[in-house]
């Protein structure tokens, strides 16, 4: 494959690798990516000696990462791979041997694609502006070649460490027993659930636990309502007590409660804001500013100090190293906890709706309904070919009942009677993307067709 700055640019993203295997990734290529990272981390101050390497259950995972380990031990640093993993499980083994890390996954992507995940030594991110940017450059015009002996390669199984090292960052001593439906959508989920919950008092009911790359009952991705629709029917038939749903890494996780009804990543990021302000008041929680107006609200309520972010791990990550904030969330049910090195785990966010649900006895609509204030959208996209002049022509529209207006990321719109929207333009692609919040679904509805009837024109 001819490298050139735009097709490198179109594959090393602002967070991560990624692209369709055997036409925009080859072995080739990602031994490329895993010389430059070695030297990147060989070369820093505190220089790394060693590289640790997961994969997920993609066919391709084995045997590019095998293609990233050549690269790195050929720079002269050492490889640990654990194989079959979870995407925080690789962030678990990153802060447990203290060492830079490359996780193998395309997350909840197509079958087709296959990308890396990068981090620093302690789960650090590395991201366009910290790393990938130079390792673009390297990959572009040739890595240069080291001058000494090469590095070793060995295994090393850290699941049953990562099992219990989550379950002790939680109270689960009051747990009474429960059943949970889980759908691991044939990913990693299927891997790492059963060792997690494996000595809990849970009734596991395993859906789509084979894993399975291709992704043969639905894509891996639980953000769309359409692929958790399996899990709700699932929780009604056996009478679970609630539903976990992972996508195809296992990093994000998204809760269905005793009816069947998705419970919102913002109630979830409420309930677990209350839960760690339990351990340390006054301590700092991190929201995106697409999260809730209800999660602010609570942790100022609680007494604890509401930062607002960027949409995005690597803002989220960065803001918890600066501000040392205990715990964070998004929308897109990615949470992130300050004893989990600042990264994300949705299989730690799942342990404290487990207990939270565990320790009383009310059911989980009953439980959830305290950290549900509002109705909201979700996300939207709209085709444009303008976003500015599109977004420009909204907040026109909305002159006469705007209280506030910011620009943090995208536009956020804040109106009279409790609520507000965002309009984001994508990074990647023609989209617009809106998101409304308001106290009641015909508000949330209203604003939704009169905002779209603009932005469609």
């Amino acid at each position: 494959m001819v490298r050139t700055a735009e097709s490198v640019a179109a594959i090393i993203k602002a967070y991560d690798v990624r692209g369709v295997v055997g036409e925009q990734i080859d072995e080739d290529f990602v031994r490329d990516v895993g010389a430059s990272f070695a030297r990147l981390v060989r070369d820093e101050a505190g220089a790394a000696t060693t590289v640790v390497i997961g994969h997920d259950m993609r066919a391709s995972s084995p045997s590019l990462s095998a293609a990233f380990a050549d690269g790195v031990v050929a720079q002269g640093l050492d490889v640990v791979h654990i194989g079959l993993a979870s995407t925080d499980e690789l962030y678990f083994a990153s802060g447990l041997l203290n060492c830079p890390g490359a996780m193998f996954t395309a997350s909840h992507n197509p079958a087709k694609y296959n990308g890396i995940k990068l981090c620093r030594a302690g789960a650090k991110p590395v991201g366009q502006d910290t790393g990938l940017g130079v390792i673009s450059a390297e990959v572009v015009s040739g890595v240069p070649e080291f001058d000494g002996p090469a590095g070793l390669v060995s295994s090393q199984d850290v699941l049953e460490e990562y099992a219990s090292y989550l379950r002790g960052l939680v109270d689960l001593s009051e747990m009474r027993e429960m059943k949970v439906a889980v759908d691991a959508g044939n990913g990693m989920g299927g891997h790492t659930a059963p060792a997690v919950f494996g000595p809990m008092p849970l009734d596991v009911a395993p859906l789509y636990f084979e894993l399975d790359g291709t992704f043969p009952n639905h894509e891996a991705n639980p953000l769309d309502p359409a692929n958790i629709v399996d899990l709700q029917a699932y929780v009604l038939e056996t009478g679970a007590d609630l539903g976990l749903a992972f996508d195809g890494d296992a990093d994000r996780c998204f809760v269905v409660d005793e009816k069947g009804e998705p419970v919102s990543p913002s109630a979830v990021t409420a309930l677990v804001a209350k839960r760690e302000l339990a351990k340390e008041p006054g301590a700092s929680i991190i929201h995106n500013l697409i999260t809730s107006a209800a999660v602010p609200e609570l942790v100022t309520e609680l007494g604890g100090v509401p930062i607002r972010t960027r949409v995005g791990h690597s803002f989220i990550k960065q803001e918890m190293a600066d501000t040392g904030a205990i715990f964070g969330g998004e929308h897109s049910a990615h949470y992130y906890f300050r004893e989990f090195w600042g990264a994300d785990s949705g299989m730690l966010a799942a342990l404290h709706v487990l207990a939270a649900l565990g320790e009383q006895d009310r059911p989980l609509s009953e439980l959830m309904a305290e950290y549900t204030r509002y109705s909201a959208s979700g996300e939207i996209n709209s085709t444009v070919a303008d976003a500015a002049d599109r977004t420009a022509a909204v907040i026109a529209a909305f002159t006469d009942r705007t209280e506030s207006v910011d620009r943090l990321d995208g536009v956020t719109v804040n109106l009279s009677g409790k609520a507000w929207f965002n309009l984001r333009a994508s990074n990647t692609e023609p989209l617009l993307r809106l998101n409304v919040e308001a106290l009641t679904q015909a508000d949330v509805d209203a604003l939704v067709d009169e905002i779209l009837a603009i932005v469609r024109n």
